[in-house]
C-alpha cells in the first residue's frame, strides 16, 4: 500500500524544508495565477526546488488554479509550458479555458483538477476522469463513504484529499462573499477571508439570536486518526493545507504526517529525514481541530475566535494581583504565548505553576488556557535538519560497488598504488572517511571490505568518496521518471446548462463547455456581477446547529460589522446552509 504526503510551500526555503521533513511531493505557486496570490515564486526558484526534490524522487506540483480573463489566458498557458520545460511534475488548475488550451496542444505534463473546481459529486469526478485528467483534488466536505463510492466508480483515477489545515467554510470555488463585499475574489487568489470576521445572527423579524460572534469561522482540519481509512477508501495523496504558512509550521506538520503514514503505508519518495525536534501538530497554528464530515456532523466551528489557540495546557486555578496559578502538567517558559477565549498574553516569569503575565487580565478561575507559542519548541524547530538516502558500499576486486535504497548502483575503481604496510589501519581509515557524508545527500548503511586496499592518503579517500557519491546521484537523477499525461478529449458534461457558479471567465472556458454540450447562461461574477440574488456561499456548516437552535425560524440573517445583511437559507435535506446576497445584488 502506497501513499503520497503532499506538503505546501510558499517559497523555495519552505519547499526544501518540507522535502527534508519527509514530503513525497510539494505544491508551490509560480509568479502568477495561483489561488494564494501572496505566495508566488520565480521560475528560477521553482527550478531549484525541482532539482533538489528530484534527488529524493519527490514530485513538484505547481498551482495555476485561479480563473483567468481573456487577456491572461495566453500568459498562463505559456507559464504551463515553461513549467513543463523545467521539469515540474504536474499542474494544478481550475480554469476550463486553460484546460482547453492544454487539451488542444497535447501537452504531456500531468493535469490535476484543483479542489477549486468544486469536486464534491460523483458526476463531477466521473466527468474529469472521462476527460482524461491525471488526478482530482476532492472537496474537503466528503465523507469516507462518499470517497469510497467515487473511487469504486473511478478506480484508475488518482484521488487527492486534504488532511490538515485551515478549512474554507464554503465549498471551494463556490465562495463569492469576498468579491461581493470588497471586490477581492477567492477564485482569483485574493480572498479577504470575510468568514473570519464577526457577525450578528438575527431572525427576519429583527430578533437577535447571537451578537458579534465568528459565525462562519471553522476549526482547522485534522484527519490524522483517519489516514488508513482514507487510504483504504481510495486516497493516494494526503494534502496539507498551508501555502501561506511559515516554514516552522510546514516542518512540524509535514514531519508529523510522515510519521503517521509510515505506520501503515510505503512512501512514494526516497530517503530518511533526520529531525532535531519531535513533531506535535497542536503546537503549530490551529483554531482547534476537527475531522469535519469524514464520519458525521460534529463540532467543526469556532465561534469565539479566528486566532490560533495552540495546545490546551490546563485551567486557571487561582487569580492573584500580579500572577495566576494554572493547573497544568506542561512545562511553561518565559515568553511563551498563552490565550483564553479571544484574549492573549505573554509570560514574563514562571515559578512552578505561578504564571506572571506581561499585562493585566480579566480572568476567572476555571477558564481553559491554551499555549499558542512555545519558545523552546520553536527553538528546536528552527534547527536545520537533513534528508538523506541510505547506501551500501562493498569493496572487492579493486572496485567500489555502491548501491542505494532504491537499487540504483554505481561502480568505481580503486586507485593504483603500493600495497598498504598496515592493511587493518588503511581499512579502518577508509571506512571512517567514507562514512563522513556530513550534510550531503547520502548516509551509509554499511561498508564491507572484502579485499585488501592499496595505500591511499586521506585526501585521495575523500576525493574518491565525493566522486562516487556524485556519480551515484547522477544515476539517480537519470533514473527519475516523470509521469506523462495521457491524451485528453472532450466528453459530454453531466448538465445541459451552467450559470455563474460554473466560474466561466474567458471565451476559451465558454468554448470548452460548449464542446462538452453545455449552454453557458452567464459568465463568472468576477466578469459580470449578477444583478439578482445569488448564492454567495454554500456550506455544510450550519449556524442553527452551531447555536443549538435547529428548530428556530428558517429565515435568519447574518449582519456584518458594517451593518450589511446577508439572508440565510437552510437546505436541511442535503444538510447545507446558503449565504445569499440581497435581491439588488448590493450588500
Amino acid at each position: 500500500m502506497y501513499s503520497e504526503l503532499l506538503a505546501p510551500a510558499k517559497d523555495k526555503e519552505t519547499a526544501i524544508a518540507a522535502i527534508d521533513c519527509g514530503a513525497d511531493a510539494i505544491y508551490i505557486g509560480a509568479l502568477a495565477f495561483g489561488a494564494r496570490k501572496k505566495a508566488s515564486n520565480t521560475l528560477a526558484d521553482i527550478k531549484e526546488v525541482v532539482d533538489y526534490a528530484h534527488k529524493f524522487w519527490v514530485k513538484v506540483y505547481i498551482t495555476v488554479n485561479t480563473i483567468l480573463t481573456d487577456s491572461e489566458l495566453e500568459e498562463a498557458f505559456e507559464l504551463v509550458k515553461n513549467l513543463d520545460k523545467i521539469g515540474c511534475d504536474a499542474i494544478i488548475i481550475q480554469d476550463a479555458g486553460l484546460l482547453k488550451k492544454i487539451i488542444d496542444s497535447n501537452l504531456t505534463i500531468p493535469i490535476h483538477m484543483s479542489t477549486q473546481c468544486d469536486n464534491r459529486t460523483l458526476d463531477k469526478i466521473n466527468f474529469w476522469n472521462r476527460i482524461g485528467v491525471s488526478r482530482v483534488v476532492l472537496a474537503r466536505e466528503l465523507s469516507l463513504d462518499k470517497i469510497k463510492e467515487i473511487h469504486k466508480a473511478n478506480p484508475s483515477l488518482e484521488l487527492e484529499a486534504f488532511v490538515h489545515g485551515a478549512l474554507c467554510v464554503s465549498y471551494s470555488g463556490q465562495c463569492y462573499l469576498s468579491h461581493y463585499i470588497g471586490g477581492r475574489s477567492a477564485n482569483r487568489g485574493e480572498c479577504a477571508q470575510p468568514c473570519r470576521k464577526k457577525y450578528t445572527v438575527k431572525t427576519s423579524k429583527g430578533k437577535v439570536l447571537a451578537k458579534d460572534i465568528y459565525a462562519l469561522c471553522l476549526k482547522d482540519f485534522n484527519a490524522s486518526e483517519h489516514l488508513k481509512e482514507l487510504n483504504e477508501s481510495g486516497i493516494l495523496s494526503f494534502k496539507i493545507e498551508g501555502r501561506l504558512k511559515e516554514k516552522g509550521y510546514v516542518k512540524n506538520i509535514t514531519a508529523y504526517y510522515r510519521n503517521e503514514l509510515d505506520k501503515f503505508s510505503k512512501k512514494t519518495s526516497s530517503g530518511k529525514s533526520f529531525l532535531l525536534f519531535e513533531p506535535e501538530p497542536q503546537k503549530s497554528f490551529n483554531r482547534g481541530f476537527t475531522d469535519y464530515f469524514l464520519e458525521k456532523r460534529k463540532d467543526c466551528y469556532n465561534l469565539t475566535s479566528p486566532k490560533s489557540r495552540g495546545e490546551y495546557i490546563g485551567e486557571v486555578k487561582e487569580v492573584q494581583k500580579n500572577y495566576i496559578i494554572i493547573e497544568t502538567n506542561r512545562i511553561l517558559h518565559p515568553q511563551d504565548g498563552l490565550m483564553f477565549e479571544d484574549k492573549g498574553f505573554l509570560i514574563n516569569k514562571v515559578e512552578g505553576n505561578k504564571v506572571f503575565p506581561n499585562k493585566f487580565l480579566e480572568i476567572k478561575p476555571g477558564v481553559k488556557i491554551y499555549r499558542n507559542s512555545d519558545v523552546e519548541f520553536e527553538k528546536n524547530l528552527s534547527l536545520p535538519n537533513k534528508r538523506q538516502i541510505g547506501v551500501w558500499i562493498e569493496v572487492k576486486e579493486h572496485k567500489i560497488f555502491i548501491k542505494d535504497e532504491d537499487g540504483i548502483s554505481y561502480t568505481a575503481s580503486l586507485p593504483e598504488g603500493e600495497k598498504a604496510k598496515q592493511p587493518e589501519k588503511i581499512k579502518e581509515t577508509f571506512i571512517k572517511q567514507f562514512s563522513k557524508t556530513g550534510e550531503g545527500d547520502f548516509y551509509i548503511f554499511d561498508i564491507k571490505i572484502a579485499s585488501e586496499l592499496p595505500f591511499m592518503p586521506v585526501s585521495i579517500i575523500n576525493a574518491l568518496r565525493r566522486e562516487t557519491l556524485e556519480s551515484l546521484m547522477k544515476k539517480r537523477l537519470e533514473a527519475y521518471s516523470r509521469q506523462v499525461q495521457k491524451k485528453m478529449d472532450y466528453v459530454p458534461y453531466f448538465q445541459k446548462e451552467i450559470d455563474y457558479r460554473g466560474n466561466v471567465s474567458n471565451k476559451e472556458a465558454k468554448a470548452f463547455y460548449e464542446r462538452c454540450g453545455v449552454k453557458v447562461l452567464e459568465m463568472a461574477p468576477e466578469i459580470a456581477k449578477p444583478k439578482y440574488q445569488i448564492e454567495l456561499m454554500r456550506t455544510k456548516h450550519c449556524i442553527k446547529y452551531a447555536l443549538g437552535i435547529c428548530k428556530a425560524p428558517n429565515k435568519l440573517i447574518l449582519v456584518d460589522s458594517h451593518g450589511a445583511e446577508f439572508p440565510l437559507e437552510f437546505d436541511c435535506k442535503n444538510c447545507e446552509m446558503v449565504v445569499l446576497s440581497n435581491e439588488t445584488g448590493k450588500s
